[in-house]
Order: C-alpha cells, then sequence, then structure tokens
C-alpha cells in the first residue's frame, strides 16, 4: 500500500513539474512519518524513499533508533529532516539525527542550533500569509535572521513556510509564489539559498508549479495516523 501511495504521489509531482517546464528530478519527496510505525517506514525505504521527516523530537529519536534494529544498511539509506516547530531545549537530541531543519524561527532557536562544531543546515521558516497560530518569522525579518546564520555559521539552505489550510489549493496559490520571490531576493547576491519547502498533501502540485524544490507530505503516503496527537498537523496533513 506505501510503495502504491508513493508511486502515486510521484507521478503526481512528475506532473506538476512538467506543466510548470521543470525538471522533476528537482523536487525532492520528504515523507512525513509523525504518527507512522517504523516498519512502515521501512517499506517506504524498499519502495525507493529516502527522505523523511519527524515534527517531534521524541519520535525522531525513538523511530531512528527502531529503524537501526532493522539492519545498518536501510537505517544509512535514511535521512532526516526536522518539520516541526522545535524547542530550544530539544536541540542537542534533535541536531545529531537531522540532515536539515526546515523550521528555524528565530535568533534564539539560531543560536541553540549552531551549538558546538559544524551546524546541519537550516531553512528559515517564513510565516508569509501572517497567521497568529503559526510559527516563522515576517518576510521582512528573514533578511536579519539570514545575517544571524550567516554570524553563527549556520548553513542557510532555503526558505520553508507552511500555506493555510483551504479547500481550493489555488487559493494558496500566491503564499507559494510569495515564499519564491523572498528567496530569489534574499538569494540575489548568493548561490546557497536554493531550497523552497512548501507544499503538503492538499496543494504540492500548485507549490510544485511554484518552484518549491521540497514537499512534506505525509497522508497522501501514509494515510491519516492513528493514536492521541498523531493526526494530521499543519507540517504534514
Amino acid at each position: 500500500m506505501v510503495a502504491a501511495r508513493l508511486t502515486a504521489v510521484r507521478e503526481r509531482i512528475a506532473a506538476a513539474a512538467r506543466r510548470a517546464g521543470r525538471d522533476p528530478g528537482t523536487v525532492r519527496l520528504v515523507a512525513v512519518t509523525k504518527g507512522v510505525p517504523a516498519a512502515v517506514i521501512a517499506e517506504a525505504v524498499a519502495a525507493g524513499q529516502t527522505d523523511f521527516g519527524e515534527n517531534r523530537a521524541g519520535e525522531l529519536a525513538e523511530k531512528a533508533r527502531l529503524l537501526a534494529g532493522h539492519g545498518a544498511e536501510l537505517s544509512a539509506a535514511v535521512r532526516w529532516h526536522f518539520v516541526g516547530h522545535l524547542q530550544r531545549n530539544k536541540v542537542r537530541r534533535v541536531r545529531p539525527l537531522t540532515a536539515l531543519l526546515h523550521s528555524l524561527d528565530g535568533v534564539r532557536l539560531a543560536r541553540a542550533w549552531a551549538g558546538d562544531g559544524p551546524a546541519p543546515p537550516a531553512l528559515i521558516q517564513v510565516n508569509v500569509a501572517g497567521e497568529a497560530q503559526k510559527h516563522g518569522v515576517a518576510a521582512e525579518q528573514a533578511g536579519a535572521l539570514l545575517v544571524e546564520l550567516d554570524r553563527l555559521g549556520i548553513p542557510a539552505a532555503g526558505l520553508m513556510t507552511i500555506a493555510p489550510l483551504r479547500a481550493d489549493p489555488e487559493a494558496v496559490r500566491p503564499v507559494f509564489a510569495a515564499l519564491a520571490r523572498l528567496r530569489d531576493e534574499l538569494g540575489c547576491a548568493r548561490d546557497d539559498l536554493a531550497e523552497l519547502s512548501m507544499g503538503m498533501t492538499d496543494d504540492f502540485e500548485v507549490a510544485v508549479e511554484e518552484g518549491a524544490t521540497m514537499l512534506r507530505i505525509g497522508r497522501a503516503i501514509f494515510g491519516a495516523t492513528q493514536g492521541p496527537g498523531t493526526g494530521p498537523t499543519a507540517t504534514d496533513r
């Protein structure tokens, strides 16, 4: 079931990329595994998926441990992304396991993420739509945060946003277009802000058409997760 859903999602991504005149290979699928058992993640790895996203520090640590029990080769094939809001007191737990932090949303978190030794790269989370309930810096603050990342030695890989949940994905196209414009403005004098992490189950095709390089998709791959606190959220819907 997971393999078939992955195939269907990849086909939709490729079709959206072709509509926009893009190479489908420039779009990375991050499978968000909140509430998904390690055995199911192993199925996705067997189907060729390598990038996985978690939005809770405890789940990330536990799944990394459980996948190691499935074999060193499988565990080594997995590249973890942290896609949820990260509390500063959880940084030490997340940082050693994470290839990319998608949700760097302020100076204090940046200072914690810098830590000791080379920091993993990060994306600046931008609250493009200005929703009070969501994390992220305002678009006009992103440049100052980028300067702070440079000062701290954190590789800035690009930008991330969470679009408002709307019945019609076309309604959030302006949000994705605005993030792409901001990335271009901030990156006009540098070549390291390549990534645009935007688009989830309900709107990822529009995100691809507007330039997304990373998609955070959970439900379309794994279905609705079960159990208290493990349903679809703003980072994996």
